[in-house]
C-alpha cells in the first residue's frame, strides 16, 4: 500500500452487491437501472488545453469583475467526461426543502468540497480536492496531494495553509471543538497534520492507520467536507478558508474586538459569531470550493445557490462546470407538500422526502407531468430504526428499562414487521434487523437478519415479566415498578426524510399494546428533534441506519462513537471520541468490547477489518441498540423524480451515506436540453 493510484482500492464490494441484490418486485418494475456515472479523466494527456465558461461568467469577465477562466481554474484541473453527452450552459434546478432544519438537502449538493470521493458504485476511492494520495508501507503516514492553483469562490488561494489553519486554530480550540474527531486518532492515539509544501499535507500516526484514506472520503467528521461539517453549529472537517475566517478568532484579533463584533452582529459571544461566519447556509460571504455558492440563505422561502466561478472541474471539451446556473430550493410546509409538488412536475430532480408508498401515483403521473421515475435500492439493513437512548435520565424508571437488554429485545419481538412492510413499503422491503445486505463482506450471516427481529409475543411477554413488569392495569397495560402507574414509552419522530415515519410509529404503538406497553408518539420539527437527540433527551428515537452498510464510514447508527450524532448515547460517544477525557465511560461490557473492536479496526487491512465489522454487528444486533424494522429498499432517498429535460442523470445511483446522493451522480455535469 505504499503508493495508491485512484481506482485501486475496493471498499466493500457494493458494486458486486448491486448486481447480486434481489429486492423482490422492485427489480420487476423496470425502474431500476445499472449503477453508472461520469468518468473522471486522470490522464494528463487528455487534459483540455483551452477552456470555456458559462455566458453569465463571460459577461463578468468582460465587465472586469472576474479574471479570465484560465486564470480561475487550477493547474491540476479535474476533467469529467459527462455520462452521455457534453452539455450546454444555463437553467435553474428546481427542488424542494422543508425549512432551516433541512440542512442536509443543500449539504449534499455542495459535496464537491470533500478531500476524496468515491466512484459511482461507492466502492473505489476517487480524486476530489486532492488529486492523489499516498500511504506509507507501515500505514502510519498518509499524504494528500492538493490541486495546485485551486482557488476559493472569492478568488483567494486554497493551499496547505488552509488545512494547517483548521487543524491548529479551529480543531485545537476546545471552545469550538469540545470533543476531538475519533477519525483523527489511530487506536485512540491522536494524529498530527504536517505541511510538506504549499499543495501537500501529510497525516502522521503512532500506529498503523490503513483505514484513513477511506475516512477522508466518507461522510465522517474529517471527510464530510467543509460545508457539511462546518454548518449547524459544528466546527469539524479538515480544512477551512484561512484568509476569511482568521479575523474571527482570538488568536488573530483581540478578544475585546471580537466581543464587540459579535454583539454588533447580534450574537452573545465570539464563538457564536464564528460559527455563523463559518456556516455556508447562513453566511453568503463565506468562500466555498463547491460547484455552487449560496446567494440566498436557508432561513428564507427560497434557498438559492449560484455557480461558483472558480470551481475546479471542466468537461472533456474544456467547458468549466457546472452546466446549470442555479439551484433553487422552494420551502414546503412538510414532506407531503414535497410529494404533491413533485407529482405535479414542479421539481427537476427530487429524491429527498419522496414517499415510496406513493410510487403508484408517482408512476401514473409521469407522462402528464413530464418526468421519469428511478428507483435506487439501498444496502443498509433498515430504512427505519428505533434507537433506545441507553443514557436517558429524565425519567429514572424509563432510563433503567432502556438500559436492560431484555426490555429492548422484548420491544423488538413485539413488532409486526410484515404489516409495516405491506403498509409502508408496498410489501417490497425486507423486514428484519439492522445488518447490511447479505451480499456485502461486512454482513455477519443470514441468521442475523432475524435475530430478535421477528414477531414473537409470547417470548416478548416472558422477557417483560422477567424484569419485574408483570403487573398490569384493567386494560392490560403494564405498570411501572417504582410507583405502580401505567408504564408509558415515548417514540420521538422528526418531521424529516420519511413522510410516513409518524404513521409507522403509530402502527408500532398498536403492536406494543399486544405486549402491554403503552406508547406515545411525539412528532417534532427536525431541528428540535436533533437538539433533543444529541442531548440524550429522547426515550426512543425513530430514524434510519442509512450509511452503516459501510460500517467504518458512518458508524454513528451502530455504535455511539460520533460526538455530534450518536442517537444511542451522546454521553458515551464523547467518552469514546475523546479517549476518556470527556463524557462518561460505559459499564456495559458488550459496549466496551464493541468500542475496543472499532479502535482496533483502524490498524487492520481490508480482510481483517471485514471480520471485525461482522463481530461488531453480532454484538449490536444481540444487544438491540438499534431495533431494525424494514430495509434494503429505495425508501430512503432512493425514489427519484427527474424532469424529462434533465440530461446525464444515471439510471441508478448509490444512496449510501458516503455517496452523498445526489452529489454521487455528479450534478455538475447535468444539463437541461432545449
Amino acid at each position: 500500500m505504499r503508493r495508491r493510484e485512484f481506482g485501486a482500492i475496493a471498499l466493500t464490494g457494493i458494486a458486486g452487491a448491486a448486481a447480486a441484490q434481489t429486492t423482490g418486485g422492485f427489480h420487476d418494475s423496470g425502474l431500476i437501472g445499472r449503477l453508472e456515472g461520469p468518468q473522471l479523466i486522470t490522464d494528463e494527456a487528455r487534459r483540455p488545453r483551452q477552456f470555456k465558461e458559462a455566458p453569465m461568467l463571460a459577461e463578468q469577465v468582460r465587465a472586469g469583475r472576474l479574471p479570465p477562466v484560465d486564470q480561475r481554474l487550477p493547474q491540476d484541473v479535474m476533467v469529467i467526461q459527462p455520462l452521455r453527452s457534453v452539455g450546454k450552459y444555463g437553467g435553474t434546478w428546481r427542488r424542494g426543502f422543508i425549512g432551516p432544519g433541512d440542512s442536509e438537502n443543500g449539504n449534499r449538493i455542495m459535496s464537491g468540497d470533500k478531500p476524496l470521493f468515491f466512484d459511482a458504485a461507492g466502492t473505489e476511492l476517487m480524486p476530489c480536492l486532492a488529486r492523489g494520495y499516498e500511504v506509507s508501507e507501515d500505514g502510519r503516514r498518509t499524504t494528500l496531494f492538493l490541486r495546485r492553483g485551486l482557488k476559493w469562490s472569492d478568488g483567494s488561494p486554497h493551499t496547505a495553509d488552509d488545512w494547517l489553519f483548521y487543524f491548529n486554530d479551529i480543531y485545537a480550540n476546545r471552545d469550538l471543538v469540545p470533543s476531538p474527531a475519533p477519525e483523527l486518532s489511530a487506536n485512540g492515539k491522536p494524529g498530527r497534520m504536517v505541511k510538506v509544501d504549499d499543495y501537500t499535507v501529510a497525516f502522521e500516526f503512532d500506529d498503523p492507520y490503513f483505514l484513513f484514506p477511506q475516512l477522508l472520503a466518507g461522510d465522517t467528521l474529517i471527510g464530510g467536507g467543509n460545508t457539511r461539517q462546518q454548518s449547524q453549529g459544528q466546527s469539524y472537517g479538515i480544512y477551512a478558508p484561512m484568509a476569511y475566517l482568521k479575523a474571527f478568532l482570538p488568536k488573530y484579533t483581540p478578544m475585546e474586538q471580537l466581543t464587540a463584533q459579535a454583539r454588533q452582529a447580534g450574537f452573545g459571544n465570539w464563538v457564536e459569531h464564528f460559527k455563523f461566519r463559518s456556516d455556508w447556509r447562513l453566511n453568503r460571504d463565506l468562500p466555498t470550493l463547491a460547484a455552487w455558492r449560496m446567494v440566498q440563505p436557508i432561513n428564507t422561502q427560497l434557498w438559492v445557490l449560484e455557480r461558483n466561478p472558480y470551481f475546479y472541474a471542466v468537461d472533456t471539451e474544456g467547458q468549466q462546470l457546472p452546466y446549470i446556473d442555479r439551484v433553487q430550493m422552494t420551502l414546503a410546509e412538510n414532506p407531503e407538500v414535497i410529494n404533491l409538488r413533485a407529482i405535479a412536475g414542479e421539481y427537476d430532480y427530487q429524491e429527498r422526502f419522496i414517499d415510496l408508498g406513493k410510487l403508484p401515483v408517482i408512476i401514473e403521473n409521469q407522462q402528464r407531468s413530464r418526468y421519469k421515475v428511478h428507483l435506487d435500492p439501498g444496502f443498509n439493513g433498515a430504512d427505519s430504526v428505533l434507537f433506545p437512548t441507553i443514557t436517558y435520565t429524565e425519567d429514572r424508571e424509563i432510563g433503567d428499562l432502556l438500559r436492560k437488554v431484555e426490555f429492548r429485545r422484548a420491544l423488538a419481538l413485539g413488532i409486526d414487521r410484515e404489516q409495516l412492510n405491506e403498509a409502508f413499503w408496498l410489501g417490497l422491503g425486507t423486514p428484519g434487523s439492522v445488518v447490511p445486505d447479505e451480499s456485502l463482506p461486512e454482513n455477519p450471516g443470514p441468521e442475523w437478519r432475524r435475530k430478535w427481529s421477528v414477531l414473537d409475543i409470547p417470548q416478548a411477554n416472558r422477557l417483560l415479566d422477567g424484569i419485574g413488569l408483570q403487573r398490569k392495569d384493567r386494560e392490560g397495560f403494564r405498570l411501572r415498578r417504582d410507583n405502580g402507574q401505567r408504564l408509558r414509552i415515548e417514540i420521538a419522530v422528526g418531521q424529516t426524510l420519511s413522510p410516513t415515519w409518524p404513521q409507522q410509529a403509530e402502527m408500532i404503538a398498536q403492536h406494543w399494546r399486544q405486549i402491554g406497553i403503552a406508547t406515545d408518539v411525539k412528532v417534532m420539527e427536525r431541528s428540535l428533534w436533533y437538539t433533543r437527540a444529541y442531548t440524550d433527551q429522547h426515550q426512543i428515537a425513530l430514524w434510519t441506519n442509512n450509511g452503516t452498510e459501510s460500517l467504518y464510514l458512518y458508524p454513528r447508527y451502530t455504535l455511539p462513537v460520533d460526538p455530534i450524532g450518536a442517537v444511542i448515547s451522546n454521553v458515551y460517544s464523547h467518552w469514546y471520541a475523546s479517549n476518556g477525557q470527556r463524557g462518561e465511560a460505559p459499564s456495559d461490557p458488550h459496549l466496551l468490547r464493541a468500542f475496543q473492536l472499532m479502535r482496533a479496526a483502524t490498524s487492520q487491512r481490508q480482510a481483517e477489518r471485514n471480520e471485525t465489522a461482522k463481530e461488531v454487528w453480532r454484538i449490536a444486533v444481540d444487544q438491540q441498540w438499534g431495533i431494525g424494522l424494514v430495509g434494503l429498499s429505495p425508501a430512503f432517498m432512493g425514489v427519484r423524480v427527474v424532469s424529462d429535460r434533465l440530461e446525464n442523470v444515471p439510471a441508478r445511483t448509490g444512496i449510501s451515506q458516503h455517496c452523498r446522493t445526489p452529489w454521487g451522480a455528479h450534478p455538475e455535469q447535468w444539463y437541461f436540453k432545449s
